[in-house]
């Protein structure tokens, strides 16, 4: 691994006696786009304020290139670039806009004429140069925003949250271009969201951050395919999360009673483990009664379906199996089975779908 561009060591911020956030190290690498993850409240934000030099922390010091940020942090705080969840225009043109820094900055005219045309193109507004920032949609404010910062060619970009306020289409569209912009250009990125699915898009590492501490750091597959802890499971998305007991295990199988069902599952852990069965929704496969089980799946499970409601583009179902079972489908599989509340269905997964997290109960 290459050495981290940015380094946190030891960082603890406190308002008002309570502490805010506790940090012991965090690394951000070249090139990479480190995604912090959290509910509100999380200290998401305070910890990319203290990155980007806008907040000192009550303790702890932040090492830029291996050389520790300490006086007047303007020199290292001009090789970094800032958006925030609200654009923050000046009064006047998408040009002047984009071209404010590098005007700050004493850029030539012609070459800053030249970025400011690049960066505006690639972020699909060199159309809108001329007019007014008060005209602007909440998208094209926030590409604005975007190539205001992508023209300094900060050596770190630090996004807080910058499509939280953005409809759904036009979300879709930047982090499309964003992404593109990230792939190509490879500015080391430190992108704050409580959203998993931007995170999942844009992220290279996903930090989960609750209440103030780093809970689990590493790829998007790690994170969200083996959370560290129940908590850390239930906000990246496992819908299904029950205690249960490795009554016996084999060559990396485990049979893992819950309640009066078994589960199979591949762990290493060993016979007797107390664990917390972590099992995202759609990763279950939901069939009738008399239908063809499927051949990959070793966990099929009789089941009462006990609530049926949408969300988004799947149905949400609520399936009793001795515990509460979550899974999605689709509209049509919903209307092909014939699925209601208090409807018979087979939920079946495999092994491999189903996380173990060692459980102390109580």
């Amino acid at each position: 691994m290459s050495d981290p561009l940015l380094h946190l060591q030891d960082i603890v911020v406190e308002h008002a006696r309570r502490r805010i956030l506790e940090v012991p190290s965090l690394n951000v690498l070249p090139n990479e786009v480190l995604a912090v993850v959290g509910p509100n409240g999380a200290g998401k934000s305070t910890l990319l304020r203290v990155i980007g030099q806008l907040e000192r922390p009550s303790r702890g010091r932040v090492l830029f290139g291996g050389r520790p940020i300490s006086g007047n942090p303007l020199p290292f705080r001009r090789r970094m670039a800032f958006v925030f969840q609200e654009p923050l225009l000046l009064d006047t043109s998408v040009e002047g806009n984009v071209g404010s820094g590098l005007s700050l900055r004493g850029v030539p005219n012609d070459e800053r004429q030249r970025r400011v045309e690049e960066w505006t193109a690639r972020f699909g507004i060199a159309g809108l140069r001329r007019r007014t920032a008060r005209t602007l949609s909440g998208g094209e404010a926030q590409r604005t925003s975007l190539a205001r910062a992508m023209v300094l060619e900060p050596e770190i970009l630090l996004l807080d949250e910058p499509f939280s306020s953005l409809d759904a289409p036009t979300r879709e569209s930047l982090i499309d271009d964003l992404d593109a912009v990230l792939t190509t250009n490879r500015v080391a990125t430190v992108f704050v969201t409580h959203d998993r699915t931007e995170a999942l898009r844009l992220g290279d590492r996903i930090a989960v951050l609750m209440g103030g501490t780093v809970r689990q750091l590493g790829t998007a597959a790690q994170v969200f395919s083996s959370p560290i802890d129940g908590e850390v499971a239930a906000f990246v998305g496992v819908e299904t999360i029950i205690p249960g007991r490795i009554r016996d295990a084999s060559r990396g199988l485990a049979a893992v009673a819950v309640g009066d069902n078994t589960i199979e599952a591949a762990t290493e852990l060993e016979p007797g483990a107390d664990v917390l069965v972590c099992l995202r929704p759609e990763e279950v496969i939901v069939s009738g009664l008399a239908d063809a089980m499927p051949m990959s799946a070793r966990n099929h499970l009789r089941t009462i379906v006990k609530r049926v409601r949408p969300a988004g583009p799947y149905i949400r179902l609520e399936l009793e199996a001795g515990f509460t079972l979550v899974a999605h489908i689709t509209k049509q599989s919903l209307e092909e089975l014939a699925l209601s509340p208090g409807s018979n269905a087979v939920a079946s997964f495999k092994a491999t779908a189903v996380h173990l997290i060692p459980h102390r109960p109580g």
